[in-house]
């Protein structure tokens, strides 16, 4: 395989959680043949997982650095702000790279020369500058760029028309709609995979019939795409389909694809069809994504189901996930299930967000195993468990607080234990010792509620991460 290129590993780095030890299809975009669109950086809301065709790879420092030493300082610097959390420190005083200016800030549109030059080195031999010059072309709004791509539709070589098809996606222009469809018949996997993804990006409803018909390609990538670029396309036409491929088509990640489409089309009528796989499929990572679906479309009939796995399933992410979606529906008949699950599961995570379901069903009194987690060895399902007994506000709940308070280390959850002691309805004396605390934020609280501020505001709000990522 190609060594991977400098700007390649650097994005790779940036993207990957520790200890991962593969890269996506959109991490060996820059090698010959092998451009495919990186969901991971376009978007931060829930997306589908395309492009998962995976290859080994490691998550290499040595090879970055080496990779680094001696290339160009403007190719350094567009590497170095693709690694780290969002913003990449660009507004530090100073630093060892040169600046790099923020077009799509400015709004200052190339040359025409230039525009003509980056649609030259579409085609070019070199995989890097290939991908360089398909991202620069992205940022700019001149009908010549559309032009240009959608003429290189035509190429001869593959890695242009994989090129091509990319920039279109990341431009999004309707026009292009027609020469996307067109590449869907493409005899190259990489360019049907991207003009697909291209057209769910456009979002167009003249898309809905070809995406449909790619769900019965031989290549599992081009069928996941395809079920993603459904999931965008907002069409009813498209959940039979959908369904059929939930249940049949023998690629998990193709079939986790059209869990996650369902749940964006907002296909209540889906909701059997999703029960079925989070109860029967074999790949966790499908069970996942179709609890998180039954979740996101609210399915009022599955608590049953998710109950099950959120009990039993072999997989934490499973049970998590399912313990998140029981959360979305606010059925309060789940909640002594919920509390077994908080009592029993071996996972502080699948725990934790446990607490956080059951603080969203709108209890009367609080279960028993919300109790018992005040006193869990993980610090964030004792601060998940106050926050849900400050939701549920059980005055009964007060001897097992005033408890955990006493004996509380962790000062974040000692603030969520007063917060739920005073929404508990607290009594004055109890909390007038409070105001002798070292921790000026549980002294406040004390005030509040000796004012009658009953209305405190929540903090510590224990969202869980949204789930399932994108992989």
């Amino acid at each position: 395989m190609p060594r991977l290129t400098l700007l390649a590993l650097a994005t790779a780095v940036a993207a990957l959680p520790a200890g991962s030890t593969r890269l996506a299809e959109a991490d060996v975009a820059l090698m010959p043949d092998a451009l495919v669109p990186p969901a991971f950086a376009l978007s931060a809301v829930p997306e589908p997982p395309s492009g998962t065709a995976l290859v080994a790879a490691p998550r290499d420092v040595r090879t970055l650095i080496a990779s680094a030493r001696g290339a160009a300082p403007a190719l350094c610097a567009y590497a170095a702000r693709a690694i780290g959390s969002w913003g990449g420190g660009a507004d530090a005083p100073a630093t060892l790279l040169p600046a790099i200016e923020d077009r799509r800030s400015r709004r200052t549109a190339l040359p025409a020369a230039d525009v003509q030059f980056l649609l030259e080195t579409v085609a070019d031999a070199d995989p890097c500058a290939r991908e360089l010059a398909v991202r620069l072309l992205a940022e700019e709004e001149a009908e010549a760029v559309t032009a240009g791509l959608l003429d290189r539709l035509g190429a001869a070589d593959s890695g242009t028309r994989i090129a091509a098809t990319l920039g279109l996606g990341l431009k999004e222009p309707r026009r292009a709609v027609e020469g996307l469809t067109r590449a869907v018949r493409d005899r190259v996997t990489g360019v049907r995979a991207n003009a697909l993804w291209a057209l769910g990006r456009i979002g167009d409803g003249r898309a809905v019939r070809p995406a449909m018909t790619a769900l019965g390609d031989d290549a599992p990538l081009v069928r996941e795409t395809a079920a993603g670029a459904l999931g965008r396309l907002d069409s009813a036409a498209a959940v039979p389909a959908l369904l059929r491929v939930l249940k049949e088509d023998d690629a998990a990640a193709v079939r986790r694809t059209a869990a996650w489409a369902l749940a964006q089309l907002e296909a209540r009528s889906a909701a059997d069809g999703l029960a079925a796989a989070l109860r029967a499929d074999k790949a966790p990572e499908v069970r996942e994504m179709a609890a998180w679906a039954l979740g996101e479309i609210e399915a009022r009939g599955a608590t049953a189901t998710l109950l099950a796995a959120a009990r039993g399933d072999a997989d934490a992410d499973v049970r998590e996930t399912a313990v998140w979606a029981l959360g979305q529906l606010e059925d309060a008949s789940a909640a002594e299930g919920l509390g077994q699950v908080l009592a029993n599961d071996r996972d502080a995570d699948v725990r934790g967000t446990a607490a956080w379901a059951l603080g969203q069903l709108e209890l009367a009194s609080a279960p028993r195993g919300l109790l018992a987690a005040l006193t869990d060895g993980d610090p964030d399902v004792r601060l998940r468990a106050a926050w849900a007994l400050s939701e549920i506000a059980d005055a009964a709940a007060l001897p097992a607080l005033r408890a955990a308070l006493g004996k509380e280390q962790d000062a974040k959850v000692r603030r969520a234990q007063v917060r739920a002691l005073i929404k508990a309805g607290e009594r004055t004396e109890e909390l007038t010792r409070l105001l002798e605390s070292p921790d000026p934020e549980i002294r406040q609280a004390a005030v509040r509620g000796l004012a009658g501020r009953r209305g405190v505001d929540p903090w510590p709000w224990p969202e869980p991460r949204p789930r399932p990522f994108p992989r």
